[in-house]
């Protein structure tokens, strides 16, 4: 999108590079692919358990179960007979609706159903969004570390991605004088994941302003990747980036996925947080419908129950489920300090995840990330993520949402790991 001054205006439209244009786009491997890559190294003979803190998915731990109102609402739906058919492409009024309500809890305006498209997921939701931005010669802005299927997205959709740095000492915040040397008259949006996905981190009201004005001063619009909405149990609350819409476009990608615990049920959706109607006016909701017009829509039975999960979900169980998070990421970030070459600048404040520094000069014949977690694997069956998966080479990540034994298990295991492996300090 393009910024033209005049009388202290901004003018807002979908950018159109000139042809010729180079394009650079960085190959890229999913979460999936690497972690099975890793998974592969496991010895299966041996006599321990693999202990898996790699994926982003809890549910392999019974301690982290939907609450049952969600799955009343599921079988309600499936018995109904309502929603047998096929849904409307951009998803079923009463849904959209109740989203709608959902998110503008946090909003200080209104959205509507006609704002909400639902996807499968907020993987869908992704794919979606970068398909629609991209244009020929056009780039997009991408944290790093980050969510790695954005940049396959953008590889597949001939949009080129450029990173921007989250400074670790500073609670990973985004460096803003680095992404704006980045942006150029070809930029056409940024994407901010918050709470963090791989960092654990939750942006402060005051640095969310900032991201905002940045984005309003480049002329580009915001991708809020808030499908972690809500999981926060630090000292910071969650302010969804939608609370500066004021200030500039955003599309916020969202999910019952991770709040509610039931990844695999796969309803996500796309919000247009417009108040100015600057996107309306871009044409850019019309093109959110025709891209979802000729893909596959959620499951009708997950739709006709979004109604009922949101409205009956009591406070008590995102409470429990908070009080189990804190305690985890408690757990886990002190048992990394007492864990010589590995570091972790900064305790998780929200999401599922934390993000560990290796000191590989502490480690005798460790060559990198990938060979860390490939041995962790295979010598003590514990599987992690290399941070390479997320443009961090020589980090890796930890999924914390498990069971206190089980993470405590796991976590020894790594301490144990590194100690056979230290070399002799002179």
């Amino acid at each position: 999108m393009e910024e033209n001054g005049g009388a202290g205006t901004t003018k807002w439209s979908i950018s159109r590079p000139s042809a010729g244009t180079p394009l650079k786009v960085a190959g890229t491997m999913s979460i999936r692919a690497v972690l099975d890559r890793v998974f592969s190294s496991v010895d299966g003979s041996g006599p321990r358990p693999v202990l898996t803190l790699g994926s982003g998915d809890p549910t392999a731990s019974p301690c982290f179960r939907p609450p049952p109102e969600a799955e009343d609402a599921i079988v309600e739906a499936l018995r109904s007979g309502k929603h047998n058919g096929y849904s409307p492409t951009v998803g079923v009024l009463p849904a959209r609706r109740a989203i709608a309500e959902y998110l503008s809890r946090d909003l200080s305006y209104q959205l509507s159903p006609d704002n909400i498209y639902l996807t499968a997921g907020c993987c869908q939701a992704i794919e979606v969004i970068i398909s629609v931005l991209a244009q020929p010669g056009s780039n997009v802005l991408l944290p790093k570390p980050g969510f790695p299927l954005y940049e396959s997205r953008t590889m597949f959709s001939n949009l080129e991605a450029r990173h921007f740095n989250l400074i670790p000492d500073r609670g990973w915040e985004a460096d803003l004088e680095s992404l704006e040397a980045l942006a150029d008259e070809n930029t056409v949006a940024m994407v901010i994941i918050n709470p963090s996905n791989p960092c654990g981190s939750v942006y402060s009201y005051d640095h969310l302003a900032k991201i905002a004005e940045t984005a309003r001063k480049l002329g580009i619009i915001i991708i809020a990747d808030e499908v972690y909405d809500h999981l926060v149990f630090g000292n910071k609350p969650f302010i969804p980036m939608g609370v500066f819409a004021d200030i500039v476009p955003v599309i916020t990608l969202g999910s019952i996925s991770k709040r509610w615990l039931v990844p695999g049920w796969r309803l996500g959706w796309i919000a247009t947080c417009d108040p100015n109607c600057v996107l309306k006016e871009a044409q850019v909701d019309k093109l959110i419908e025709n891209y979802i017009n000729i893909t596959n829509d959620p499951a009708t039975f997950i739709q006709g129950a979004v109604p009922q999960i949101i409205a009956n979900t009591k406070e008590d169980y995102f409470n429990k489920i908070l009080n189990l998070l804190r305690n985890s990421a408690d757990l886990c970030y002190n048992k990394i300090k007492e864990t010589r070459a590995i570091t972790c600048p900064h305790k998780p404040e929200g999401s599922m995840f934390v993000m560990v520094k290796l000191d590989l000069s502490w480690l005798d014949g460790i060559q990198d990330d990938l060979d860390f977690c490939c041995r962790l694997a295979k010598e003590d069956s514990v599987i992690v993520l290399p941070g390479s998966a997320l443009g961090m080479k020589d980090w890796i990540r930890i999924n914390f949402a498990t069971d206190v034994p089980t993470l405590e298990n796991a976590l020894e295991r790594i301490k144990s790991f590194c100690q056979r492996h230290a070399k002799l300090q002179a």
